[in-house]
């Protein structure tokens, strides 16, 4: 079982990671908006990048991640704004 607590760690990890980075990007920010926009955006970062077969040339796996990630997180804050209007 540690094994899948230091998976989820690691998980969130990025997703914090990529939602700071988001929020670098587009503004707006907090530890906890951070979090759920950079968690959320990793599942939409990896369905775009899957849908549109791209696939990251980048050799470093979690940094890879953290860029999938980051990229999901701009379109998930975006479209929010969008709807929000």
């Amino acid at each position: 079982m540690p094994t899948d607590t230091t998976a989820l760690l690691i998980f969130l990890g990025i997703g914090l990671v990529a939602g700071w980075l988001a929020s670098l990007v587009l503004g707006g920010g907090g530890l906890l908006r951070n979090l759920v926009v950079g968690v959320i955006g990793a599942f939409v970062g990896g369905w775009l990048l899957s849908a549109a077969n791209i696939a990251l040339p980048i050799g470093n796996a979690l940094l890879s991640q953290v860029i999938t990630a980051t990229i999901g997180a701009i379109v998930v804050i975006v479209v929010a704004r969008v709807i929000a209007k």
